[in-house]
């Protein structure tokens, strides 16, 4: 199964404040850890929502609404994507994850939708467009 791990965001992270080297070098190493357990996927960080966007949907009308967004502990501030056994598994990596200076922070956990889930609406067609373009994305990497 393939869980994202969402750092949620705080007003450091929306201030911009950038994170400091004793951080930086104790999320590598638990970045080194995920890689050779073989769980990690991928993973970010991510700009303030100062510098971003959202386009509010309704009908075909698209309205854009620059940044920033309000309340921090609702946006997102990076993210790992990780392949694990199960939810408790996933919840044990993310015990693990470093936090140094001891500030109030979350983590969310949520699992990636898997082509099975989808059960009878995803057609043998509309699986083998999907794989195909997974199999694109892949090859420009």
């Amino acid at each position: 199964m393939k869980f994202m791990l969402i750092v949620k965001a705080t007003a450091d992270s929306e201030a911009g404040v950038m994170p400091s080297t004793e951080l930086l070098t104790a999320m590598g190493a638990y970045n080194e850890e995920l890689v050779r357990a073989g769980v990690l996927l991928g993973g970010e960080g991510l700009h303030p929502s100062s510098r971003g966007a959202r386009v509010h949907f309704d009908g075909r009308a698209r309205r854009v609404a620059d940044g920033p967004f309000a309340a921090p502990d609702e946006l997102i501030a990076g993210f790992w994507l990780i392949q694990a056994r199960s939810l408790e598994e996933a919840v044990e990596w993310v015990k693990r994850v470093p936090n140094p200076d001891g500030s109030q922070s979350q983590i969310e956990i949520r699992q990636v939708f898997d082509a099975a889930d989808f059960g009878e609406a995803l057609t043998p067609e509309l699986q083998a467009a999907e794989e195909q373009l997974r199999e694109q994305v892949a090859g420009r990497h």
